[in-house]
């Protein structure tokens, strides 16, 4: 009996969420037995110590999967082509290890980089998951083959900014584990796409890896959403990072770059570059604007502070869940105008009747919060809520 790929990818997806689902109550226990939680600091939106620890049942519910995964008829196949699945769980295991350490002890900032130079470096040199082509639309460039020398350090330096972004907008309960979970459901649609124009096979490692990423975070989203039981910390943030810039910097190296010859044709190939700007452009925006912001100040860039999108939008009115569904939306609307360009073979004006409606629904949500205006105290004092656990009402 042969069973088709996205009902493999379906049923792996289920799994990896059902696995989150039910170690992040466990991980909670840990989180509080060891002290990695998260105190109140002023920077934060959080009124109480709430444990972290949450990615730790992410990777839990990503390995698994990934395991089971490679028992299956189909997506076997996954495993023979492209990355050396045991090489990324190995790089995913270290960044999610110094997550784990930051969440407990709070390391230093040039500590944590050094990791995920260290993870990033064995995912891309190790695991094989690096940027193979990249089309120049000017002139007569055409396609490059970046190869080994250029390709492995832009591929680190990619994973790594999109890493730190990721960390950079977990400000928010759900926020990261949302916007992640819409980009992989991106990055998972373009992929899929590729393999039904014959790019790639269709069972792929990017597809692969976006499945599961998306069933991870979907997981964890109940325990972590609004009012959250249970942060993901570092060890999740950084290893959502990790993996989704896996399943972006793969998605050209199993396409053949003699198959292009057009600007048209050349999409898969630019895709991967201009997904992850699109998906993650909210992170990636907030990480721009703290780095100047800081920098212009004299100030380390990675010093913390309390301006990030999310801080601004709460000084808005917006309480914490309409904050994080604005987010989503503008990070849905900005990865379905990318995806949406490789159906449309680059047509735009395809695109753009789908872009303008969703504008509008934003551009509403976040008006109305602005003429309602002057909310009472009480409905903008609670962006800071206070309560006495985590399972209490808001008080």
């Amino acid at each position: 009996m042969v069973t088709h790929p996205r009902f493999e990818y379906v049923l792996v997806g289920l799994l990896a969420a059902a696995i989150t689902f039910l170690l992040t109550p466990l991980m909670r226990v840990l989180a509080v037995r060891i002290g990695a939680v998260a105190n109140p600091r002023d920077r934060d939106v959080h009124a109480m110590a709430i444990p972290r620890l949450g990615g730790v049942a992410m990777f839990g519910g990503v390995a698994l999967a990934l395991l089971v995964a490679s028992q299956l008829p189909s997506l076997q196949a996954s495993f023979r082509s492209g990355p050396e699945m045991g090489w990324v769980v190995l790089a995913a295991a270290i960044i999610c290890a110094l997550g784990v350490l930051d969440d407990k002890y709070e390391l230093d900032s040039l500590t944590k980089l050094a990791g995920q130079v260290l993870a990033a470096g064995i995912m891309v040199t190790r695991g094989g998951t690096q940027l193979a082509f990249v089309y120049v639309p000017f002139g007569d460039v055409g396609t490059i083959s970046l190869g080994g020398d250029i390709g492995v350090p832009v591929t680190i330096l990619l994973t790594l900014v999109t890493i730190n972004a990721l960390n950079f907008i977990d400000g928010l309960d759900g926020l990261a584990a949302g916007v992640t979970a819409i980009s992989a459901g991106a990055m998972f649609v373009f992929s899929y796409h590729l393999s039904q124009q014959g790019y790639q096979s269709v069972p792929a490692a990017p597809t692969l890896l976006a499945a599961l990423l998306v069933g991870a975070c979907l997981g964890f989203l109940p325990h972590n959403f609004y009012p959250a039981k249970l942060f993901m910390g570092d060890s999740g943030s950084m290893l959502l990072g990790l993996l989704l810039s896996a399943s972006t910097a793969t998605a050209t190296t199993q396409v053949d770059p003699q198959a292009f010859t057009t600007l048209t044709n050349t999409l898969p190939l630019v895709l991967p570059l201009l997904i992850p700007v699109a998906v993650l452009a909210v992170p990636f925006i907030d990480l721009l604007l703290a780095v100047v912001r800081r920098v212009s100040r004299g100030r380390s860039p990675f010093a913390p502070d309390k301006q990030h999108l999310h801080h601004r939008l709460l000084e808005l009115g917006h309480s914490q869940r309409r904050a994080v569904v604005l987010l989503y939306i503008w990070s849905a609307l900005l990865a379905s105008f990318g995806v949406g360009l490789s159906y449309t073979n680059g047509r735009t004006a395809a695109v753009l009747p789908i872009v303008a409606g969703v504008i509008v629904v934003a551009v509403l949500l976040l008006v109305v919060t602005r003429l309602q205006g002057r909310q009472t105290t009480s409905d903008v004092t609670p962006l800071y809520p206070v309560r006495s656990s985590p399972d209490e009402p808001v008080s």
